[in-house]
């Protein structure tokens, strides 16, 4: 493919029959991604922003469950590259938009309340976490170098319509700090999804959905598992892959 870069490869979304540009270099993709994009409830008549996102992979996962707009914002210039030469591979121009900003100008960028659903990967750490990662690009992706969770939480609250919805990943060990930020923000948590890597284990990840200006109430789904106990993906898993 002329589009592709030295050091690029082009990986298969099954479920979507989609193609994405990675380069490790540039902080590829995780099971954290898919299960973001899996968790998504797209309406109808939803306008989605993503946040954060990286080569483009949240857009186009939920680019497969409507025709709906979509917006991408990405800090790393690279990535953006990427994200666009993606979208253009598959045929989406018409539909998936790549901003190369940082989230924080978002409230400069965009009017109050013009999205219905806003998605969001943030990086997991904080800044002043040992042991960061040594290529740069991976440290911004990853660690809350360009912007933190308060900052995602209050740029999606500028975003969001009144009764609009924000679903994001994130470790499980934040899951605090994340549920006090989105109330500092108005974004009420509304359902939580715990992730396991197996039965047995700690859980991993937790992906949360809240609606800003809602009434109190979380529900809490089931425990998801990735694994089954043959390291086999079970089949909650084999579906976000497979359908």
């Amino acid at each position: 493919m002329d589009n592709i870069q030295t050091h690029e490869r082009v990986d298969c979304l099954i479920k979507e029959n989609l193609k994405i540009i990675q380069n490790d270099a540039y902080f590829a993709f995780s099971t954290d991604a898919l299960l973001l994009g899996h968790f998504t409830e797209v309406r109808k008549r939803d306008r989605i922003l993503d946040m954060c996102t990286g080569n483009g992979i949240i857009p186009l996962l939920l680019s497969g469950k409507g025709s709906n707009e979509i917006t991408g914002v990405e800090v790393q210039a690279e990535l953006v590259d990427m994200a666009r030469r993606s979208i253009a591979l598959n045929h989406l121009d018409s539909r998936i938009k790549i901003e190369h900003m940082d989230i924080n100008a978002i409230p400069q960028r965009f009017k109050p309340a013009q999205f219905d659903l806003i998605t969001c990967n943030p990086p997991y750490f904080k800044m002043n976490q040992v042991n960061q990662h040594q290529l740069e690009a991976h440290k911004i992706a990853r660690h809350e170098v360009l912007c933190t969770l308060d900052d995602c939480f209050r740029v999606a609250s500028h975003a969001l319509k009144e009764g609009g919805r924000m679903v994001m990943v994130h470790r499980a060990e934040r899951m605090l700090d994340v549920f006090e930020s989105m109330r500092h923000y108005r974004i009420e948590p509304k359902s939580l999804y715990m992730i396991y890597s197996k039965q047995g284990k700690e859980a991993q990840t937790i992906v949360v959905e809240g609606r800003k200006g809602g009434r109190q109430g979380l529900k809490i789904a089931p425990p998801f598992y990735i694994y089954d106990q043959d390291h086999e993906y079970t089949d909650e898993m084999r579906r976000v892959y497979y359908g």
